[in-house]
Formats: C-alpha cells, sequence, structure tokens
C-alpha cells in the first residue's frame, strides 16, 4: 500500500472523520464504523485532505484533465482545496466548479459556481463517500446539461466496499451505469489492513472485536 494512504487512514482517525463503534445508517443497517467528512474543519485538515484527493487523483487520471467538479454541498470545499493541492504538487491548474442547490437569477446566474463548464472539457468528479449514488444520479444530468464534456470519472475518499442498490458496491454500479470509472482514495479492506491490532495517537483504533465486527458486517452486506 502507497505511503499517502497509510498516512491517509491514520488521518481520518485523528481528525475524528472514521470512527469504530456501533452506528446505525441512514440505510438501517447496524454498522461497526462510520464516517462523516464534515469533520474535516480546519484549515491544516483541509489542506492535507486536499493533498491527499490531488495525489490519488494523479494516480488514477493523470494531470490530462480540466476540470474538478465538487458536487453541492460537500463536494464544494473538496474540489476547492484539491485544485489547490494539484496546483502546488503537479504545476497544473485545474478549474473548479461546483452546482447549486437552487439556480442563481441575479449577480452569477445560473447553478454553477466557480468555473463555467466548456464544450470538450474533461472532468472529474469529487466526493467524500457514497453508498447508493444518488448523488451522482442529481449531478450526471447537471454536467450534461452545461456542456458537451467527458466526464473521465468519479473520485471518493473511501470505498465503503458494501452492496449498493444491487449487488455490487455503488462504485462499480456507478461505473456500469454511467460508463466512467470510479476510485478511492483507500478502501475498507485497505483501512482494516492497516489498523487491525495498531495504535494511532496512542489507542489501538481496530483491537480484535471490532475486526470480526467488521468481517460480520462485509459477511451480510458486503459487495461481490
Amino acid at each position: 500500500m502507497e505511503s499517502y494512504k497509510q498516512e491517509f487512514i491514520e488521518f481520518m482517525v485523528e481528525a475524528d472523520v472514521l470512527k469504530f463503534g456501533d452506528f446505525t445508517l441512514k440505510s438501517g443497517r447496524k454498522s461497526p464504523f462510520f464516517m462523516n467528512a464534515g469533520a474535516y474543519v480546519t484549515g491544516s485538515q483541509l489542506m492535507r485532505l486536499g493533498e491527499y484527493y490531488a495525489k490519488a487523483i494523479h494516480d488514477k487520471f493523470g494531470t490530462d484533465f480540466d476540470v474538478l467538479f465538487g458536487p453541492a454541498y460537500k463536494g464544494i470545499p473538496l474540489s476547492v482545496a484539491t485544485v489547490i493541492a494539484f496546483s502546488k504538487l503537479y504545476g497544473k491548474e485545474i478549474r473548479y466548479c461546483s452546482n447549486r442547490k437552487e439556480v442563481k437569477d441575479h449577480g452569477d446566474t445560473g447553478i454553477l459556481l466557480g468555473s463555467k463548464l466548456k464544450d470538450g472539457d474533461r472532468v472529474v468528479i469529487i466526493e467524500d463517500v457514497t453508498t447508493s449514488g444518488k448523488s451522482i444520479e442529481e449531478t450526471f444530468p447537471i454536467i450534461r446539461a452545461q456542456a458537451n464534456v467527458e466526464i473521465l470519472g468519479l473520485m471518493v475518499s473511501l470505498n465503503r466496499m458494501e452492496r449498493g442498490q444491487g449487488t455490487k458496491c455503488a462504485l462499480d454500479e456507478i461505473k456500469d451505469l454511467y460508463g466512467f470509472d470510479t476510485a478511492a482514495i483507500v478502501t475498507m479492506a485497505e483501512v482494516k489492513e492497516h489498523l487491525t491490532n495498531r495504535e494511532v495517537k496512542g489507542r489501538v483504533v481496530i483491537n480484535d472485536e471490532i475486526a470480526a465486527a467488521i468481517d460480520a458486517y462485509y459477511k451480510e452486506y458486503g459487495a461481490v
């Protein structure tokens, strides 16, 4: 596993973004882990987060794209932090673009924030995590309605590796439905591998009991 992925896993724990215990998800599933990207709130956290995303996007998609699209609302700071990091790390100016929830009819009008989309733009979408694909279902037609662009793919921070609408994980379902690549900075398998019986900030994050609970969760809800 690349060193930046190991650092990112520990970073999620240190920032209280990734927690382990007993959680009830929006879907009603009982999960031994929970992720809340809204816990990234400080300047240093957002700077590091943008750099991890930039490295993962560079690994997956290279530098040959024009726009990073972050769906409202959480995708807005993600896209901004990541294009800053991309410029710093790779010297490539990527434009950021996000959507508004409501169309603005005065001043900076329209449904988009940041850069406008132009015919021929190559676009990468950035999100925190996806479990159902609902946000892409809303985002895809918005992007398509703005210009004749090529969507290269989607990058999220964590692949939960659990079933979405069917038997595959949400990222694979999105790939099948929309025809573009999907990827994550890390997967839950990598998280479990790296954190089991490892101390982060003086405590073991995934002990044998939690590791067994994660295995049981994936036996019931894991994607095929």
